[in-house]
């Protein structure tokens, strides 16, 4: 064998050798996930755990304001350490040392909140009221964004891309307008630093948001569920229709093209559904998955609109949400705060049935089956014309309150009155408000608007309900018509852009309800 073919295999030896080495040099770097990063927050008073991965057996030491943990990545490379709760304050240093060494600057510790939902919690500063005055004043250096990009699988993330900023009037442009003005009134009234993760995304579902296998294990979801498994058995034909299709179009799109007209609409890819944000368990792995077990204060949300077609499911579906996010999160019931349906649509000129108002029902009776929850009713913010109204500043402080007074011990008033029991007095019924202490009060007008009444409905057949008269009596309501003798229900606000002027004394306006269990528009959707 000549000299030449010798050194030839000793320099392929060698360069294989390196790049082996250069591999397992790169795989034995310690890393984190975008969550862990410069300028973040981290949950004050908590037992906050950090992550990451490194090589298997990898020996992993991570330093903070005099703490020192240390740990080993399991065999799957992934290792954890939770942190002894640290005091307000900052800005920290952390470090995480490996075969390689990280450094995060600027770590302040104080509030952290996680602002989800879809698109009325996505939708940015710079499209809310006042957006130019709104983003002038927005340099809060303690007050911290990040947002999760949107991305829809049935395969768990473990990681996004994204960074933690200081809020400018830049960076808060396009940040979520309900979470910066929540979380602004927060940092302002505490004066501690604050996190914001937001996370929405726009037209979501609910069923999106939670982990498919908890949704499988639940027979109240099997349809829902079939219904998908139905679309998903169907996408390789659907596809083969779909690239018929699109051939089909950019031959005619060519030819408008040549001939100067607008080409046809291009077709729906049936791809979308499958990665879009509806599918059961989507945005769950996709968006969701990569946050779980960050250390954090509670969530906000504002959703719903998706689900109103099937509201009487979401009595149901948004309580498992939330207990699916908790029982994850591992850090026990954090707090929960959503905002209701605002009023949307065209006003009806009499009494009818409304998904909407069944999808507002469904949201209030959440408070009764989960504890630490709470709900901003915004029955009054509402625009008929947009299903997205620009007044975010009021639905933001109205979530406000109730961490203010529920998680920080403020003196504010957070819940709006709420119906709590009704009693026939003749012709009249009387009703009795929770949450309306100091009594209740009209706005616009001095007489009740937005009650309807009914008398009991002959078997088989729909109660009828008419608009009714009303009087504030303390926290009580008399509600009457002339034209039902023998009163059995009322309705407030019942509808989907009801006529109604109903406040607490502290000017919280009162949930919207019924008095009645008939079965609604919505009971058999699935």
């Amino acid at each position: 064998m000549n000299r030449f073919f010798l050194s030839s295999i000793s320099r392929l030896c060698l360069t294989a050798a390196l790049v082996a080495s250069a591999g397992h040099a790169a795989r034995a770097d310690v890393k984190l996930p975008a969550l862990f990063g410069n300028h973040m927050v981290l949950q004050r008073d908590a037992a906050d755990r950090v992550w990451g991965w490194a090589d298997p057996d990898e020996e992993v030491t991570v330093e903070i304001a005099g703490q020192k943990h240390m740990t080993k990545a399991g065999g799957d490379g992934k290792w954890t350490v939770t942190l002894q709760p640290l005091a307000v304050g900052g800005p920290h240093t952390l470090t995480v040392r490996g075969r390689n060494t990280i450094t995060l600057d600027d770590v302040l510790i104080g509030e952290v909140w996680l602002c989800s939902g879809q698109s009325n919690m996505q939708w940015d500063v710079g499209a809310a009221n006042d957006a130019d005055l709104e983003c002038l004043a927005a340099n809060f250096p303690k007050l911290r964004l990040i947002s999760v990009p949107q991305i829809g699988t049935q395969e768990p993330k473990s990681d996004f891309q994204g960074q933690w900023q200081l809020c400018t009037p830049e960076s808060a442009r396009s940040f979520s307008a309900v979470g910066y003005f929540f979380g602004r009134q927060l940092h302002q009234t505490l004066g501690v630093p604050v996190g914001l993760i937001d996370d929405a995304w726009g037209g979501s579902a609910c069923e999106a948001w939670i982990n498919r296998e908890r949704l499988a294990a639940d027979e109240r979801f099997k349809p829902l569920l079939a219904r998908w498994k139905e679309l998903e058995s169907k996408l390789p034909e659907a596809m083969a229709e779909y690239e018929k299709k699109l051939a089909e179009w950019k031959d005619a799109a060519e030819k408008a093209k040549a001939e100067g007209t607008q080409p046809p609409p291009q077709p729906f890819n049936p791809e979308r559904n499958m990665t879009g944000n509806a599918r059961p368990g989507n945005i769950y792995n996709g968006v969701l998955k990569p946050t779980i077990g960050y250390g954090m204060r509670g969530a906000v949300w504002y959703q719903g609109e998706s689900n109103a077609g099937r509201a009487h499911q979401y009595r149901d579906l948004f309580p498992l949400m939330i207990q699916n996010w908790r029982d994850e999160w591992g850090i026990g019931d954090f707090s929960f705060y959503w905002v209701q349906l605002a009023d949307f649509m065209a006003e009806k000129s009499e009494p009818a049935d409304s998904a909407w108002a069944e999808l507002r029902e469904a949201q209030t009776l959440t408070m009764d089956k989960l504890p630490k929850t709470g709900e901003a009713v915004i029955i009054d913010l509402g625009e008929s014309k947009d299903i997205h109204p620009r007044n975010k500043q009021d639905v933001a402080k109205r979530l406000a309150r109730w961490a203010l007074a529920r998680d920080y011990g403020v003196n504010v008033p957070c819940q709006s009155p709420r119906y709590r029991s009704m009693e026939k007095q003749g012709n009249k019924i009387v009703l009795t408000m929770d949450h309306a202490e100091g009594g209740l009060r009209t706005f616009d007008v001095a007489e009740p608007r937005g009650f309807a009444i009914a008398a009991a409905p002959a078997e088989g057949e729909k109660a009828k309900f008419v608009w009714a008269k009303a009087q504030i009596v303390g926290d009580k309501i008399e509600v009457w018509s002339d034209d039902v003798s023998e009163p059995a229900a009322v309705r407030y606000a019942w509808a989907d852009n009801p006529v109604c002027n109903v406040y607490s004394r502290t000017g919280l306006p009162l949930t919207p309800f019924r008095t009645d269990d008939y079965p609604g528009v919505t009971i058999d959707a699935k």
